[in-house]
């Protein structure tokens, strides 16, 4: 079966190959399959293969790999898998991934995985995604990410968000940022 695949024979696979695999045939890899796959051969999987994937799997994913994904591979994500992310490959996602990823995907983040983020990916989320952050994600934020956040992106942070925001966090605000507030 699939799971008795080499790492060797798993990146020997054509594209074509990786297409045909069914459903259960990708969840069948192993976590070291998956991490071996290259990046032509994550993006030629179908977003029902990507979806099959264990959450172990995804967390086996490469960051080429996770910044190589299309958009709707993005979006097929489960929260669950979105979660099982590294935080490696949560800051290899581009903008455009992220402003795809689902409200509640983005919302499942963790603490460690958005403290990874860029400030240019802090300031590509859309307001629904703030809104979705946690508490204890917005307490996380750097000083550095706060400013980035735009002034729509303030005013999207929920009241627990708001209140959530360290002392330093606070004192990072700008006059914009507050006055928007």
């Amino acid at each position: 079966g699939i799971a008795a695949l080499t790492t060797t024979q798993v990146v020997a696979l054509t594209t074509d190959q990786v297409v045909a695999l069914t459903t259960s045939g990708v969840a069948a890899l192993t976590t070291s399959g998956v991490a071996a796959l290259t990046t032509t051969q994550v993006v030629a999987m179908e977003t029902t293969d990507l979806a099959a994937l264990k959450t172990s799997q995804v967390a086996a994913l490469t960051t080429n790999q996770v910044a190589a994904l299309i958009t709707e591979q993005v979006v097929a994500l489960t929260t669950a898998q979105t979660a099982a992310l590294s935080t490696a490959a949560v800051a290899a996602l581009t903008t455009t991934q992220l402003v795809a990823m689902q409200t509640v995907d983005v919302g499942a983040l963790k603490t460690a995985q958005v403290a990874a983020l860029t400030t240019t990916q802090v300031a590509s989320l859309i307001t629904e995604q703030v809104a979705a952050l946690t508490s204890s994600v917005v307490a996380a934020l750097t000083t550095t990410q706060v400013v980035a956040l735009t002034t729509d992106q303030i005013v999207a942070l929920t009241t627990s968000g708001v209140a959530a925001l360290t002392t330093s966090g606070v004192a990072a605000l700008t006059t914009t940022q507050l006055v928007a507030m």
